[in-house]
């Protein structure tokens, strides 16, 4: 990797950020697979969120030149990555969490891509669980008709080297995106704090006109949830609960608001009476009803969200999977990569 950039070297090409709270477990592997990788021309950022575990120190002083940022407190993983992205120096932002172990050729090959693509400015990586390498963790993120989003092929058999192709939005997992289109777009949404940030980055990708690309041969072995109890846990329910929602609000077309709303609702209403998620329903329900008491200022952020729009709400709706046995079996959903579909919607 190169040492930290004096006046006269050119800056790194791509800036990998980790955000590390309670993942002194993890990280230390994380950083050990990025010393290991076979592309060196990045510089690795670790923002330390007040961990009580103090993990991000001993990491970063195992591979020269690595960067800590202290945030001063638990800033939460959106705040965390867009403090990191502002001091990032690459043109490429790379995503990574603190328990995805990325395998030595995982760099080469979202540069390779991007060479391959070089009207892409977003891409995702094939993810497989570090307990089970032949179980997928995610091929990219799909969103379904009632803006239910989940990790495509989650806990289904790793099919290998497939072809690359068009997901819906990228996992903040393991992603590469434009540092200049990041930063534009706004980063992700610090209100969020976790869960779902990513989606509704992905999100705004969609609505900028911009794909991102799945590329399965980028691989990484990713842990999933370590820092916050498991995906599961009351933590995770309830920020997805809200965030889902917000996700909803703040991105859909106004066309396509009154189809998905009430979709939206009736699922949320199923996942919480099915024997798997009785135990978390008063969670849930709690999640909602933080979602509807935040509604005015994530109504305001989706007038925003919405002005910039470049894209027509139908166009958009073809990026979903309308069939409810993909959101129940979590099938991946990967379409041939379209041209750029920037313009006036």
């Amino acid at each position: 990797m190169n040492e930290p950039s004096g006046e006269d070297k050119a800056p790194p090409a791509l800036s990998v950020v980790i955000v590390a709270y309670n993942s002194g477990a993890t990280l230390g592997r994380c950083v050990a697979a990025l010393a290991a990788q076979t592309f060196g021309d990045f510089e690795l950022i670790i923002v330390d969120n007040d961990s009580p575990q103090r993990e991000a120190a001993p990491a970063a002083a195992s591979l020269p030149g690595a960067r800590v940022i202290e945030a001063g407190g638990n800033l939460g993983f959106a705040a965390g990555v867009n403090l990191g992205a502002r001091a990032a120096l690459g043109r490429w932002l790379v995503l990574l969490n603190p328990d995805a172990y990325p395998d030595p050729d995982w760099l080469a090959q979202l540069v390779a891509a991007s060479r391959r693509h070089p009207k892409v400015l977003s891409f995702t990586s094939r993810q497989v669980m570090a307990q089970d390498r032949s179980v997928l963790d995610g091929l990219g993120d799909v969103m379904s008709a009632p803006a239910i989003p989940y990790r495509g092929g989650y806990q289904t058999p790793d099919p290998g080297d497939s072809a690359e192709g068009e997901v819906f939005s990228p996992c903040g997992a393991a992603m590469m995106v434009d540092r200049a289109l990041f930063l534009r777009l706004g980063g992700l949404d610090e209100s969020f704090f976790c869960y779902c940030e990513d989606v509704d980055f992905g999100y705004r990708l969609q609505l900028a006109g911009e794909p991102t690309l799945l590329v399965p041969t980028a691989v990484i072995a990713h842990e999933g949830s370590a820092s916050s109890g498991g995906p599961k846990s009351e933590f995770a329910v309830f920020h997805g609960t809200r965030n889902r929602f917000w996700v909803l609000i703040k991105d859909t077309p106004g066309l396509l608001l009154p189809i998905v709303l009430p979709l939206h609702l009736l699922a949320v209403a199923v996942i919480a009476t099915r024997r798997e998620g009785r135990l978390q329903a008063a969670v849930t329900w709690r999640g909602l009803k933080a979602a509807f008491a935040d509604l005015p200022r994530v109504w305001r952020s989706r007038r925003a969200v919405q002005g910039t729009r470049r894209v027509e709400a139908l166009a958009l709706a073809r990026t979903w999977t309308w069939n409810p046995n993909d959101l129940r079996g979590r099938r991946a959903v990967i379409r041939p990569l379209r041209p750029s579909r920037r313009g006036a919607p």
